[in-house]
């Protein structure tokens, strides 16, 4: 951004003095920026492409995807305001339906829940969902979100990326849902053994711990309790290193248990 600023104030400095703009440009080496600089000078902002892949509200193109996505606005639709606790998120999430569905009956049925996760799913693919359906209707206490870890695959998206990516999700159910209180839980920890994957997701921790208020978004961090002292994650809390196993729930539940309670007012 400030080099764009550079650019931008070279461009108007020569406008000043009569020169044209490209040819006085074209035999140095900054001719491209100046160029985009001026574009993005006089290209209005909401015509602007988000600066990257985490905050940019995409669809997937799979059929399986959008068969889920259709479910889970049925569900909302079906739910309605007798829903007191939404979780949002990816495969993990998706997981209360598998390994953790016993563990998901007895903590949260009795809240009418509502589960909104979709397996592979990136911030990206979360923030087109909340426009398109899957919270219409929707008045809940609590909305319990854990997103980000496939934004961490490889180069795909940096820390700071991924951190934005997630407070725009965050921003948007406050604007959506001004009276349902964020519990914001950590990305959970992934590979068998400290690994620099693991170490990025520590790094995106720290940057959405930020976000909590205490009061309307409420940051739960328990991803230390899948990992031992050695730093290794158990093959019985992660059968892959990366999706939870009843007992993986049972722990992702217990550690809910306080914060959910001061969200719905108990």
């Amino acid at each position: 951004m400030l080099e764009r600023n550079k650019f931008l104030n070279r461009a108007l400095e020569l406008k000043r003095n009569g020169r044209p703009l490209l040819s006085a440009a074209m035999n140095t080496k900054v001719t491209r920026a100046i160029a985009l600089g001026i574009a993005a000078f006089l290209i209005p902002s909401n015509l602007l492409a988000a600066e990257h892949s985490a905050i940019d509200p995409a669809p997937r193109p799979d059929q399986g995807w959008k068969n889920r996505q259709d479910l889970l606005n049925k569900r909302a639709k079906e739910a309605g305001e007798k829903a007191e606790v939404i979780f949002i998120g990816d495969s993990i999430t998706e997981g209360w339906e598998g390994a953790g569905k016993e563990v998901w009956e007895q903590n949260y049925s009795k809240l009418n829940a509502v589960n909104l996760g979709i397996g592979g799913d990136r911030t990206q693919h979360v923030l087109w969902r909340l426009d398109h359906g899957n919270i219409d209707g929707l008045k809940p206490k609590a909305a319990v979100v854990m997103i980000g870890t496939n934004n961490s695959n490889g180069e795909d998206n940096t820390v700071e990326q991924i951190a934005e990516g997630v407070q725009a999700i965050v921003k948007k159910l406050r604007e959506k849902l001004p009276d349902t209180k964020v519990l914001l839980c950590s990305i959970f920890p992934r590979g068998e053994n400290p690994n620099p994957q693991r170490g990025k997701i520590l790094e995106v921790n720290q940057i959405l711990q930020k976000l909590a208020d205490g009061k309307n978004v409420i940051w739960v961090d328990f991803g230390y309790k899948f990992v031992t002292d050695d730093g290794h994650i158990p093959h019985d809390l992660m059968p892959d290193y990366l999706h939870l196993t009843k007992a993986g729930y049972e722990i992702w539940a217990d550690s809910m248990r306080e914060p959910l309670k001061k969200a719905l007012g108990q």
